[in-house]
């Protein structure tokens, strides 16, 4: 199959002088920091670029967001490659993978239909535009209580105070999970955090398998205890279609929860660090924020098309495709690199530019197609109101100097701490 076939542009030519060939290096700690002027050289000289793990990544705007949609290529099956680790961990008594990659085997975003499109459309009443606005003024009464935690302080990280708790806290308040037990789900949505990225040792992978496991135990009784006593929340809906026949069984079930804490904790937390961070970087906007409120929304699509909180996507293709001259083997990984399809100025024009009013729409953070973010409404809302919050109530907020700690990951990209000082 041969896909949106037309040369590469050529790049770098102006001083006459050859550069090395562009590299898509996962371990440089540089491309991790900011991976902007990496994305740029390959949208330019190589946008069908062949890593050296044999992996393709795919950087240009118009690619991405045609290729998202098509269903010639499908999920990259991380499930059944974890679970053949498992047999170097049997080999050295480290236990076993199988209940992590189980548990994956029904995510939303590593389905195919017609097992996604099941899944997707018992979940998805609950997370439309209305339903999710709905829980504005709880997002709002999470917001202060963090903020009136720190305030007297004056000092917090972004990431750790802030956001990481207000995703899990959302999170389990919609599926049902008592007050109680919620330090539990944010350790076991952190400890499962990083089992999308390549980037894990054995080690980590049997970490992720036993957190897998304590999160599936909690949960079965969760469930238990909702047959019994029913409330408004998610679980107790999901647990009303299972229990009308064969639409969604409980392992189906465990497995959406743990999604839903696993996307919805990281996209959040990403794009409230993410943001912040730009913000801090470019005061001037932060400032037309805080004079004119009502310009929030297109600060949030900014913040998430400038630094998006998910970089890649990886897709299979099912057959053969052609893209720019180059033959993408069936089977082959590709990466579909949402960070620099938002920075291709063929679509955002001076894309290095940070601007709450931009007036070019159509960013990919949210990914495209059948798999488009579920969590995507809420994450606005969160956003929304957590950055409404800070502008207002913080006006001399300040970036503690210093080197930002970045995740040491690929598919997401968030600061790891975001320290910041105000006035108490």
């Amino acid at each position: 199959m041969e896909l949106l076939d037309q040369p590469a542009v050529n790049g770098g030519a102006g001083s006459g002088v050859p550069r090395a060939p562009v590299k898509f290096n996962l371990f440089d700690p540089a491309f991790h920091a900011d991976p902007y002027e990496v994305y740029a050289r390959l949208r330019e000289e190589d946008p069908v670029h062949r890593t050296v793990m044999g992996a393709w990544v795919i950087t240009r705007y118009a690619d991405v967001k045609t290729l998202l949609r098509d269903n010639t290529f499908g999920v990259f099956d991380i499930p059944t490659r974890i679970e053949r680790k498992s047999q170097f961990l049997e080999k050295k008594n480290m236990g076993e993978l199988r209940t992590l990659a189980q548990a994956m085997r029904r995510w939303l975003m590593l389905c195919d239909p017609p097992d996604h499109t099941r899944l997707r459309s018992l979940v998805n009443r609950s997370f439309t535009p209305g339903a999710v606005e709905s829980l504005r003024p709880r997002v709002q009464e999470m917001v202060d209580r963090l903020l009136a935690r720190v305030r007297h302080t004056g000092r917090m990280d972004i990431v750790n105070d802030l956001a990481c708790p207000l995703a899990v806290t959302m999170i389990a308040s919609m599926l049902g999970v008592p007050e109680e037990a919620h330090a539990s789900v944010t350790r076991w949505a952190d400890g499962l955090s990083r089992v999308l990225d390549p980037l894990r040792s054995l080690e980590q992978y049997a970490e992720m398998n036993n957190v897998a496991q304590e999160f599936l135990a909690y949960f079965r009784e969760l469930f238990a205890e909702r047959r019994r006593h029913p409330r408004e929340d998610l679980i107790s809906s999901l647990i009303a279609v299972t229990d009308q026949g064969d639409k969604l069984t409980e392992d189906e079930m465990l497995s959406v929860c743990m999604l839903l804490f696993i996307a919805g904790e990281k996209t959040t937390v990403n794009l409230i660090g993410n943001g912040t961070l730009a913000l801090l970087k470019n005061r001037g906007e932060m400032e037309r924020l805080r004079q004119d409120p009502s310009l929030i929304r297109g600060a949030i699509d900014e913040m998430l098309r400038y630094d998006s909180p998910v970089q890649l996507n990886t897709r299979v293709p099912k057959k053969d495709v052609t893209l720019h001259g180059k033959t993408i083997p069936a089977g082959d990984l590709i990466y579909f690199s949402l960070g620099s399809a938002n920075r291709d100025p063929t679509q955002f024009p001076d894309p290095d530019r940070f601007d709450i009013t931009r007036r070019e729409k159509g960013h990919l953070a949210f990914s495209g197609g059948i798999h488009y973010c579920l969590g995507a409404a809420l994450a606005l809302i969160e956003g929304q109101v957590a950055f409404s919050t800070l502008v207002r109530e913080f006006p001399d907020l300040e970036l503690v100097p210093g080197e930002i700690d970045w995740q040491k990951e690929i598919i997401f990209r968030g600061p790891q701490t975001l320290p910041v000082t105000f006035s108490p």
